[in-house]
């Protein structure tokens, strides 16, 4: 079953059980996929619901982000949407699952003392191989700690 239909289902069953929250959060993904759906004009694949996923997690942390601080009730919107959307996000890399990515690539580059300027080809590399599963702005933080 796709993540589209997932969604679905899901959606009709918060409906049912009268969780307006939830539905809503499950609403504003289903229309993010469908939208993507139809400007592909073919079945998406999982990376490309992935994705869908995580863009909505992330426009949801910066709609918090940007709430003025009178505004909780915007705030307590946004938790609850993030807390839905984690559901169907794929499993993200720990720390530590990071720091052995930017290892064997420092191995398979052959740099045991990387320098500020070999940021680019170690983030060349690295980045796919932690794409969807990993925050940049952490993978970046990691990366500098090796270049030091």
């Amino acid at each position: 079953m796709s993540k589209m239909q997932t969604v679905q289902k899901d959606m009709m069953q918060a409906l049912k059980a009268g969780d307006t929250a939830r539905k809503d959060a499950l609403s504003i993904l289903l229309g993010s996929l469908k939208a993507k759906w139809k400007d592909k004009r073919a079945e998406l694949t999982e990376e490309e619901e992935n994705a869908i996923v995580l863009k909505e997690i992330k426009q949801a942390k910066e709609t918090m982000d940007s709430a003025p601080a009178d505004r909780e009730d915007v705030r307590e919107e946004c938790r609850q949407r993030i807390a839905v959307y984690e559901q169907y996000a794929p499993k993200q890399m720990d720390e530590a699952e990071i720091r052995a990515a930017i290892e064997e690539v420092l191995a398979g580059l052959g740099l045991q003392a990387p320098t500020p300027k070999d940021k680019g080809p170690i983030m060349r590399e690295l980045m796919p191989k932690v794409k969807g599963r990993a925050d940049g702005g952490q993978v970046n933080r990691l990366v500098a700690e090796y270049l030091k």
